[in-house]
């Protein structure tokens, strides 16, 4: 039985999915599936579960997950230990982002810590919101930049980086233009784009419209803010944006508060309160990248 074998049963169980855990550790889907093989007969029991679409945990292979996870944690903090000693870090970084990030103090941050610690290999996962936080809660991800209802995810260490509220934005020929601001009441009449459910964009909206037992007509859904933007451009739907968004389309899309949405949607980074000296030094570049000047230059498309 080696590591690497335990990384990629590790790897399917928790894509669910031969082709996504390959492209995970970097070989091919062959290479991930013998493998598996072998190490399910070295242990004489099949690990998965291969007659569905996805690849489903065996009651053998469920048993087998948190003490493979154990290992690999173990075999990890060997090498962190040396390095401490050594004055070197190595070891292995997981970073989750959300789905379309193009926050560039993150890219700066992970660019500089590359630069300072070549030995830490660093990769690079994007999902949305719930998810992400899920994935630090579980151990799968060490750092992540994640969108936030009001507050930051309880028993997690965060760092937030924006907290605003929320805009409708629609174009100059839209009813809704020549108002400053508008209630979510007001909304009702018209269609709306806006991020998908996980998001923090999405769950503060969801949340409002609860809170006053409205249904709003969410007929579009994108991932990206130059997306949503682009189909409220074209008059399909009000776009639903944080104030940062909205301001990278002003030539183009008039912003009105939601004057009944106070609660701040945040774009925050999460990680759990005992962390390695790689992520240790991860977050002091990263506190260093978002501490920079101008942050109304960077494109916060990303707060979910």
């Amino acid at each position: 039985m080696e590591l690497r074998q335990l990384e990629y049963f590790v790897a399917v169980a928790e894509e669910r999915n031969f082709t996504r855990a390959a492209e995970r550790v970097h070989i091919s889907q062959s290479g991930v599936s013998a493998q598996i093989r072998q190490l399910e007969r070295e242990l004489g029991a099949d690990l998965f579960d291969r007659s569905a679409r996805t690849a489903t945990l065996t009651v053998a292979g469920k048993a087998a997950l948190e003490h493979a996870r154990t290992a690999l944690a173990a075999a990890g903090a060997v090498s962190q230990a040396v390095g401490e000693v050594t004055d070197l870090i190595r070891g292995r970084l997981t970073v989750g982002m959300v789905v379309g990030c193009t926050v560039t103090p993150l890219f700066d941050a992970l660019a500089a810590f590359h630069r300072a610690h070549p030995g830490v290999e660093i990769s690079l996962r994007e999902d949305n919101s719930d998810r992400l936080v899920e994935g630090v809660r579980a151990g799968t991800l060490d750092l992540a930049l994640i969108g936030a209802a009001a507050t930051t995810p309880d028993g997690l260490a965060a760092l937030t980086i924006i907290s605003e509220r929320l805009v409708a934005a629609v174009p100059a020929e839209h009813p809704l233009a020549q108002q400053r601001q508008v209630t979510l009441r007001d909304l009702g009449a018209y269609p709306i784009v806006c991020m998908p459910t996980g998001t923090g964009l999405r769950t503060v909206f969801d949340q409002a419209c609860a809170t006053q037992r409205l249904q709003p007509m969410i007929t579009l859904q994108a991932g990206a803010a130059d997306a949503i933007a682009d189909l409220a451009i074209r008059g399909l739907a009000v776009a639903i944006l944080s104030d940062s968004m909205a301001k990278h389309y002003r030539e183009r899309l008039t912003a009105l508060t939601i004057d009944d949405v106070e609660t701040p949607a945040l774009l925050a980074l999460v990680w759990k309160a005992a962390h390695s000296p790689a992520l240790r030094e991860l977050l002091v570049h990263s506190r260093q990248a978002f501490a920079k000047p101008d942050p109304a230059s960077r494109r916060e498309d990303s707060q979910r």
